[in-house]
């Protein structure tokens, strides 16, 4: 398996949900700006999302994709399929019962999660609403989680990779369409969660049946390895919760703040979300399996290569587009979202947020691509730990950055926390044995810098030019904005290239 061309297939599906969700927030930003309504919403939306990441596409997935690499190479295709189905079984009931358990408890929860709001009882009560309408979305997205891994240990990733984008084009047909047919008009958007949850599910039943691997419903909490897997998951769930947790508490923080605080960090978040997703998300996806099967196999020498691969590979696209966030915050806000009832000053606080963020886009990216080392190892309680020991200094943060920056200081602590936990993953490798960096980093680090210069310059000058985005046109912000950033790429790209940098000098084979 040509590593290089996977991560271009997932990365490419990435790029059509991002652009798809880019459309649906422009549609969500002109509809209902950033006030009371997207508040309540996007506090609705954040608790399934967390719970998603923190239970299924976080520690169920770091759980279940090593050990079921490791029956798939050593113990053939009746045991890896009688694993499947008894832990599709088990991890059925229990996300229903979990679902269940969110609805009925909505009132406490958005009184737990956004205390601010109880002061509004409209708000409130709208968000507890809003919550139940779209908990359901965790039942479904546990069980997308679990095809996706399925999927991409058979190297089967464009599925998976294309399933986010029904999610956004469920939003973007219930925000043109169905909007009027709401009272309040929020609901709307609840419902496209539950629609867009459902589409993803069932689009990866044909996936599935076509590598005879579709689960049926056989409960035996005697397996040996349903059990391996769900006790791999109480410290997996420990440790993607503090990272949910710290997210959550910044929610709580922002309930407080004027109001807007909470959509303008989710807008800033979405635009970071695009490089994590399109290269993170990606690299972290490809990365797990094939590391479970090298490290199932024995190879520490080719374990350590393709942590290096992706170390490489993370550095050489992240660093540019953390730096271009950063430049081009104001520019990107206003393309994408100034329309309607989202005004100026909400430009500006979400521009805020973005340069924020942008900080520790890297540490959140280069986490993606590090924690996989840990947990193809089924070493989960190291990561766990050093995940601990970030949410104290972040929440620290959070006390010294909230009162003179306000919601971007809750971005900023993010960011930095971020970096700090790429760092201590990374000298946790380098500890155990597991990595030993390959050659050439003087030399292209040197080359990123001079490259990284060279770009930020055209970017920052290019950026000046105009003169005010925020009174601009929406097509000449697009069409200053079409030049400008392929520009910087070219000439971020055109110095790699003048110092000796290839494309297929990064591509890489792994065992399918």
């Amino acid at each position: 398996m040509n590593l290089l061309r996977a991560l271009a297939t997932v990365s490419s599906m990435t790029l059509l949900s991002r652009i798809l969700g880019f459309v649906r927030d422009f549609f969500i930003a002109r509809a209902f700006g950033a006030g009371a309504t997207t508040d309540a919403f996007f506090v609705a939306f954040r608790l399934p999302n967390l719970l998603r990441r923190m239970f299924a596409e976080g520690a169920f997935s770091q759980a279940f994709v090593p050990i079921l690499g490791e029956y798939r190479n050593r113990r053939g295709n009746d045991d890896t399929r009688a694993l499947i189905d008894h832990v599709a079984t088990l991890l059925l009931l229990v996300v229903s019962a979990i679902t269940v358990l969110g609805i009925v408890a909505a009132p406490v929860i958005i009184y737990v999660s956004a205390p601010g709001f109880a002061a509004d009882a409209d708000k409130f009560d709208l968000t507890v609403t809003l919550t139940r309408i779209t908990f359901p979305y965790i039942l479904f997205m546990s069980l997308v989680a679990m095809a996706g891994g399925i999927l991409n240990t058979y190297s089967r990733f464009a599925i998976p990779a294309f399933t986010p984008v029904l999610l956004n084009l469920s939003f973007i047909g219930m925000s043109l369409f169905a909007v009027p047919w709401f009272d309040p008009p929020a609901l709307a958007l609840a419902w496209a969660v539950f629609i867009g949850g459902a589409l993803q599910l069932v689009l990866q039943v044909p996936a599935l049946a076509r590598i005879g691997m579709l689960p049926r419903l056989r409960l035996d909490l005697r397996d040996e390895g349903v059990r391996r897997i769900f006790k791999l998951m109480l410290p997996a769930i420990l440790g993607v919760s503090v990272s949910q947790i710290s997210l959550l508490i910044n929610t709580i923080f922002a309930s407080f703040l004027e109001s807007g605080s909470v959509s303008w960090l989710y807008y800033a978040d979405r635009l970071m979300e695009f490089p994590a997703g399109l290269l993170g998300v990606a690299l972290g996806t490809i990365l797990l399996p094939s590391l479970s099967r090298t490290h199932a196999d024995g190879d520490g020498r080719e374990f350590s290569a393709l942590l290096d691969w992706g170390l490489r590979l993370t550095l050489l696209l992240t660093l540019p587009a953390a730096l271009a966030l950063g430049l081009l915050s104001i520019p990107l806000v206003a393309t994408l979202f100034h329309h309607g009832e989202f005004g100026a000053h909400d430009v500006m606080q979400t521009s805020e947020a973005v340069i924020a963020y942008s900080v520790g886009l890297t540490g959140l990216i280069l986490v993606k691509v590090l924690a996989p080392g840990f947990y193809s190892r089924q070493d989960i309680r190291t990561p766990v730990k050093i995940a601990i020991g970030v949410l104290l200094l972040t929440q620290l943060m959070n006390l010294a950055f909230i009162k003179p920056l306000a919601h971007a200081g809750l971005a900023l602590s993010i960011g930095l926390a971020s970096l700090v936990n790429a760092a201590f993953l990374y000298r946790g490798l380098r500890r155990n044995g597991a990595y030993t960096p390959a050659p050439g980093w003087r030399s292209f680090w040197l080359s990123m810098l001079a490259a990284l210069s060279v770009m930020g310059s055209v970017l920052f000058i290019g950026a000046q030019w105009p003169g005010d985005w925020l009174h601009m046109r929406t097509m000449e912000r697009i069409l200053h904005l079409g030049w400008l950033v392929p520009t910087g790429a070219a000439s971020y790209f055109a110095v790699l290239y003048a110092c000796g940098f290839r494309l297929r000098d990064f591509s890489r084979r792994a065992r399918s």
